[in-house]
């Protein structure tokens, strides 16, 4: 009774690193407390429901979870939560990326037995497609609660279609000042505190002129807002980085 009493008022985090410390019973429990929850995440990303007993995904998903649980850490700046379903939504994304790819072989003998089979080629076109239309569905909402992240630090969709620095080499620079500011503990902390950039700080710590960093702080600041949040298909624009700009003019049109 008192272990479970210990058990219950430890943190999720507290519980995390004593799996990973060696506490297997409690990763167990862990695991079967959250299928609810992995399930939730991976009916995000599927946008149907999945039943843990029978969906292929919430295998994929439940697998990502006992992943994140052992790669997880407070350094990577977000609660175990946070970390543990952008991890269950990569790894789904991935499996369906994966599955859609997959050619489907009709065998000889039954093309004879059905008259009217379907081209293997055809079959194949049309699971693209449908992959095409799913990622951006997930682009959409993704858009939809980025937009709403914005509002609370007073910023637009609008607005930063028009700060986008128009050069590449300015938009990397960006990315990368704001990847530092994600990356360290001390700014980003007042940023989500603050809902805004210590510029002094920021200063200090890059070799880039004040007058810069204030033209493209708006920018920055949006970066660092996808990079701090669950945006799977918007950080992978960022590491596409001479694709991140062609994204946000298109976003006002979402």
């Amino acid at each position: 009774m008192g272990n479970q009493l210990a058990i219950e008022v430890d943190s999720l985090e507290s519980k995390v690193y004593q799996i990973q410390s060696g506490n297997r019973s409690l990763q167990n429990e862990l695991l079967h407390a959250y299928k609810p929850y992995i399930a939730k995440c991976v009916s995000e990303v599927c946008k149907r429901y999945i039943d843990p007993k029978k969906d292929d995904e919430f295998s994929i998903g439940l697998f990502a979870f006992y992943e994140a649980i052992n790669c997880y850490s407070e350094e990577k700046g977000s609660s175990f939560l946070s970390f543990a379903r952008l991890v269950i939504k990569r790894k789904t994304i991935d499996y369906i990326r994966k599955e859609s790819k997959k050619t489907v072989v009709v065998s000889l003998d039954k093309a004879q037995e059905q008259e009217n089979t379907e081209n293997p080629l055809e079959i194949d076109a049309a699971n693209r497609a449908y992959q095409v239309q799913q990622d951006n569905w997930n682009r959409r909402q993704e858009i939809l609660l980025l937009n709403k992240k914005l509002k609370s630090y007073n910023l637009s969709m609008n607005e930063l279609v028009k700060i986008s620095p128009k050069h590449k080499d300015a938009r990397k620079n960006a990315i990368n000042i704001a990847s530092l500011l994600y990356h360290d503990e001390e700014m980003r902390s007042f940023i989500l505190k603050k809902k805004r950039i210590p510029m002094k700080r920021l200063a200090e710590k890059v070799d880039v002129s004040k007058k810069t960093l204030e033209r493209n702080r708006k920018y920055i600041l949006v970066i660092f807002i996808i990079l701090d949040g669950e945006f799977v298909y918007l950080q992978e624009c960022i590491k596409d980085q001479l694709n991140f700009n062609s994204l946000t003019k298109g976003l006002s049109q979402s």
